[in-house]
């Protein structure tokens, strides 16, 4: 077995009679230098490659932080716009079932009071929901039959325009062949997708939808 080789010092030679005393000193010299010199190099390479893993993670933190954005954002969205849909279908449920207990007998006025109920139970539930009314409570109705048509678009998401429509002639026939009478209330709300500000930045001018109509409806059978 072979031992390990040690660096030779101004002592052991000095003790040897290998070297004068003025030799072995400059020898000693040497030596020290040539190790101070040789962590001085190991330090350095240690540094270079310090210095490029934190340039080679910075530049792949840059080219993945802008989908790492896209996929946040957009996964927001689809909540965002669920949270919607759900609280539209509250809001004309709502709706629906206030005005199935009105009587249809006003249905001969421009503006029965029973429509007009419909729009304030829907607008209060939006309100209390936290969602914008877009200036539905003072909206008036676009009369076609017995189709009562609103439409608001007051501060409205992405300049859209909210649509709240009240049928008061809506049937259908039982499979015994009796003709029901019901009320449909429907509503389309304008969605801004939040992801279209951040598209851009990996597909530059893509032509993404910004706003997207989601739409709910109810139907209550008519009960006077």
């Amino acid at each position: 077995m072979r031992r390990g080789l040690t660096q030779p010092t101004a002592e052991t030679l000095l003790g040897a009679g290998e070297c004068r005393p003025s030799r072995c000193a400059l020898f000693s010299r040497q030596v020290e230098y040539a190790m101070l010199q040789d962590q001085l190099n190991r330090v350095a390479h240690l540094w270079r490659y310090c210095k490029q893993t934190q340039a080679s993670q910075i530049a792949e933190f840059a080219i993945s932080l802008p989908l790492l954005a896209v996929v946040v954002i957009g996964i927001t969205d689809f909540g965002s716009a669920f949270d919607l849909k759900y609280k539209l279908s509250n809001a004309v449920r709502a709706g629906a079932r206030v005005v199935s207990t009105q009587n249809t007998s006003d249905v001969t006025n421009a503006i029965p009071p029973s429509v007009t109920t419909v729009r304030d139970a829907v607008d209060s539930y939006l309100v209390g929901d936290r969602v914008n009314d877009c200036g539905l409570a003072t909206a008036s109705p676009a009369q076609s039959g017995l189709v009562w048509t609103y439409t608001a678009n007051t501060r409205c998401p992405g300049g859209g325009t909210l649509t709240l429509i009240v049928d008061r002639g809506k049937t259908f026939q039982t499979t015994g062949g009796v003709t029901v009478e019901t009320t449909r209330v429907s509503i389309s709300y304008p969605f801004r997708w939040r992801f279209s500000s951040v598209i851009d930045v990996l597909i530059p001018n893509a032509r993404y939808l910004r706003v997207t109509y989601i739409k709910n409806e109810a139907v209550m059978q008519n009960l006077n």
